[in-house]
Order: structure tokens, then sequence, then C-alpha cells
């Protein structure tokens, strides 16, 4: 049954009728309805196993005549009969002419008893606790816990400081049995290695015989843990959690571009994690693409302009911006351009118009083909191949022109080359390739083979300190967010074409992220009538207009 001919049922929620699709849990329901049901076990994604019973509510249904007829009171609505016990709202969908109570006395006292139960054995070290700020059991304790315990014997001791994986670190004396890590290993990531042992008081979480949590998507059980059972040993104590600025952003490391939250305090980004997107990646990122942030934060980043010629000197932008410039002018016509399948939108398509300016001869990215994993690594390790191949800065085969280039070099037929945050050397450019050049320009973030050799060194902004859009593998716009500031003299890689521009074609050049986006959208039919505005949080679908049928 499509979308469209779902039907629509109706509900009574606290006293209020409204209508829902078919198929609609009913603890979604209430959250639709406005209505905060307090929960553990259940989470959106994974199926429902009714564990914590914190989602109990009054549940009614329609009250019936002797013929079996709905019975209808003055509003046209359904006469309700409620039941004598509440039920989960978590695993039940909503039926027609069904009612619920949120926070009635019956629910209110339900959810006391149920709080009370949870906290018996938990050791009460939210001080030290690394959920702390972020823990559902803290919150919800504070609205239906008891301010004194009635427990008077002596809590269940369990493991603590369990090393069970690569990345995480389980406290079993913290768990409430909630099962979401449970049935995300099991139905997400399809590798089933955590279960529970024993019985009562006594049950524990832990891995099965012989195995461990490694799964590259581990650290998502650390996300979706409701307290500080599992957690992260990269974080682990590294900061509180209402410290961090959170910026929305995307990854990457791939073309996916799953949606993150960048952690930041103090212009360090200290954590990554993900951020729902039903388009891209659910609600999921996996380990090795979050915890590779550690470059941001590396004291060899790339924080002064260096020319050759001045190799210890302190060289201003507006010098290095004008020498670069005009050994481009001189060379136009001989010019290889090594651009990035890591470079904004809005970087690509200036230096487009860079290149047709400075008349290069040859231009091309480096590709990163890889092994993808079928769920949210793509075999694509750049993040923006589609943007590169939009504004011609590659060929549908990426790294085809490579091979061509050295050989233009080495003919004499290229004497300047601009590389844009990639290694040359690496790409298979031979050093003493690059040494037969008049001038080689780059702009790079952090040091490599390339930059070592470069005539003027321009330093520019890594992922988490740029702004602008990336199009994945799937053809979706998204948007990067600058979540700290670059370090030293580093800018931003637009500002740094955009100023190269100015210095070339003596015109003026749109001066922010958003009015070059807006002459973008009007020069390239694939993105018109958007803004970065419309692009949003989510992005936006293209992949009809790349793709039309």
């Amino acid at each position: 049954m499509s979308f469209s001919q779902t039907p629509l049922l109706n509900v009574q929620v606290d006293g209020e009728w409204r209508q829902f699709l078919k198929g609609t849990r009913l603890i979604e329901a209430c959250v639709q309805s406005g209505k905060l049901i307090p929960h553990y076990c259940y989470h959106p994604k994974l199926s429902s196993p009714g564990n914590c019973r914190m989602c109990l509510v009054e549940v009614g249904a329609p009250r019936m005549t002797p013929d079996r007829k709905p019975e209808l009171g003055v509003d046209g609505h359904p006469l309700i009969h409620w039941s004598p016990r509440p039920a989960i709202s978590c695993a039940q969908e909503v039926t027609e002419g069904m009612a619920v109570r949120t926070d009635s006395a019956l629910v209110r006292e339900c959810r006391h008893g149920v709080m009370e139960f949870l906290l018996i054995n938990h050791p009460l070290d939210c001080p030290i606790c690394d959920q702390a700020g972020e823990c559902r059991l803290q919150e919800f304790s504070v609205e239906y816990g008891r301010g004194n315990s009635r427990f008077k014997e002596e809590k269940v001791k369990k493991p603590k400081k369990v090393d069970i994986g690569k990345h995480i670190v389980l406290d079993d004396e913290r768990c409430i049995m909630c099962s979401r890590c449970i049935r995300f290993m099991q139905e997400i990531a399809h590798e089933d290695v955590l279960g529970f042992t024993e019985r009562g008081n006594h049950t524990t979480l832990t891995v099965h015989p012989g195995k461990r949590l490694d799964n590259n998507y581990s650290l998502n059980t650390v996300d979706i843990c409701p307290v500080g059972a599992l957690t992260s040993k990269d974080f682990r104590f590294k900061m509180r959690v209402w410290f961090l600025k959170e910026t929305k952003s995307i990854d990457v490391n791939c073309g996916m571009g799953s949606n993150i939250l960048i952690g930041s305090r103090e212009n360090q980004v200290l954590r990554i994690t993900p951020r729902d997107n039903d388009s891209v990646n659910s609600s999921w990122l996996p380990d090795s693409h979050r915890l590779n942030f550690r470059f941001i934060n590396s004291p060899d980043r790339l924080r002064k302009v260096i020319v050759k010629w001045k190799p210890d000197a302190m060289v201003s932008w507006t010098e290095a911006v004008s020498q670069a410039a005009r050994d481009l002018y001189s060379a136009r016509g001989a010019i290889a351009l090594l651009a990035s399948g890591r470079s904004t939108n809005e970087e690509q398509y200036l230096l487009s118009h860079l290149a047709r300016v400075i008349e290069v001869s040859l231009s091309d990215i480096v590709p990163r083909s890889q092994q993808g994993d079928g769920f949210l690594i793509s075999d694509d390790g750049n993040p923006n191949t589609r943007g590169a191949q939009l504004f011609g800065l590659t060929g549908s085969i990426p790294g085809s022109q490579l091979q061509e280039i050295t050989a233009a070099i080495e003919a004499g037929k290229v004497r300047s080359m601009l590389v844009v945050g990639e290694d040359a050397i690496a790409a298979g450019i031979p050093v003493a390739t690059l040494n037969q050049l008049d001038s080689l320009i780059v702009m790079d973030f952090l040091p490599n083979a390339t930059t070592a050799l470069a005539s003027i060194l321009l330093p520019v902004v890594s992922f988490a300190e740029k702004r602008g859009t990336m199009i994945n593998v799937k053809g979706r716009i998204q948007r990067l967010n600058a979540a700290i500031e670059p370090p030293g003299q580093a800018r931003s890689d637009w500002l740094v074409l955009r100023d190269l521009l100015v210095a070339l074609t003596d015109s003026e050049w749109p001066l922010s992220i958003e009015a070059i986006f807006r002459q973008m959208a009007q020069n390239t039919p694939l993105l018109g009538g958007l803004s970065l505005t419309s692009v949003g949080d989510l992005g936006v679908d293209l992949s009809e207009k790349l793709h039309p049928c």
C-alpha cells in the first residue's frame, strides 16, 4: 500500500480527537500530538520489545451497542470504554476509535512505580557518570522518582569498567536492561554479539562467549544507550556534554554524506555523533568516520602563508595572493589544475571560473575508490565527486587525466600548477616532475610531500571550519557548517579563490558564502531556485534532475 493510500484513523489523545496513519505506533501518535511519553526500551528505528514499562498509558476503545456498532456521543465521536489496567504504548498500533490518556493519576502512579524499581539497584554515581547531562534515567527521575529510597537491602553488585570492544567500555551496574544495544546489533549492524545473562536482579549485559563488540558501528550503541552503561573510550571523561557546542554538519569521509553533530569546546572538536536524516543515514554513523577528526586539532596544521623566496618570513595574504595571481597569469594556457573531490560546491564553482580565467589546459581530481560496506560507507571515498563533475573539474572517470598532466609537465607544455587540497605526489606525479615547474601553488591545511615543494603555500581550513554545500552519491545536496575557527592565518578556501579571481579579473566577486551560492545557483540549472537557507538541515534531493526519466 502506498503512502497516499494509507488510511487515516481517528484516535482520541487526552480528550482531543486526531487522525493518524494506519500503522502508527501509539507512542508515536502521542508524540505527534505533543505529548511526552517517557520511555527507555523504545527507539523509533528498532523493534519494540516492551521491556521497560515506562511508557504505560491508559487505553480505551469505543463503547459498543448490542449490535456491535460504536455508541456515539453528542459530538459524533464514539463514547469510550476505558480498560481497567494500563498498556504499554510502544508495542501497539493505533486503531479506529482508540482513546489514550497520557497523564492520568493511574498513569503517573505506574510511572512512579516503574521508576522506583529501575533505581533500586542503580548506583548513585551521577556526578562521575559520563552520561550525565544526556541521561534519560536522570531526566525522568526528576519527574517520576522519589526523593528517597524505600529499599533497605544491599544493592546488587555487577561488573564495572568492562572492556567489551575496541571502542566500548561497559558498566553493568548502570544498565537498565532496555536491550536497545542488543537489538541494534541484531537488526541494524547484523552482528549478534550482545545479550543478557543470569536472571532477575542479577541479569547482566555481556558479549557472547569468545566474541567482542568490534563492529564498525559499535559506537551507535553508546548513542542509543539511555543511561551510562555503554561509554566511548575516545570521549570517556573528556568533557561534560553541557559544555559542548553542537554544530549540524555532514560527514566528509566518503560520498554518503551522513548527517552529523560536531561537538566542540574552546575551539577544539571533541566528538562527532550522528544526526537523524532518514533520507541519508537514518540515525547511525560508522565508527571509522566519527573518530576521524583528530587531525583537525593536530599541532602540524598549516598556520601561516609560506613563499619559497621568504621561507622564514611572515608573509601577508595580500602579498601571497598577488604573487600567486601574477604567477598564474604569466603561465596562462600552460597551467594544470589538481582539484579535489573533498571541496565544496562553492569552492569548485569558483575554481571552475578561475580555471577559465587562467586558461587551465588540464584539470582533474584525485579519485578515492574504496570497498563500501553496502550501508553507510560508499564505494567513493570523496564526499563531493558529483560537484567536481558538475563544474567540469574532472571527467566521468576521476583521475583519468593524472598521467596526462605528468606527461605535459615533463614535455614542458605545463609550466605552472595549482593544487587544491590534495597531495600531487601521492596521486602519482613524481617529485622530479613537479620540480620542473616554474611555480607550484598549493592550498591545504595539513603538510604533505607536495606542500614541501610549493613555491607559494596558502593555508586553508578543515571540514569543521568551513561552510558550503556538497552533493552526495545519491544526488542530495547538503550543507556543511563551521563548528570552530581556523588556526593562525588559515582562511576559508572559497575566500582564497575569490581573492585570486578579484586579483586576476580586476572585478568584484561576492563577499559571503550565501552570495556565492546564490550566484552559483543562478548560473547552474541543476541548482536553480535553491539557496543555502532552502537547502536546510536535511538537504534537497537532486537525483531526478541528475538522472531525468
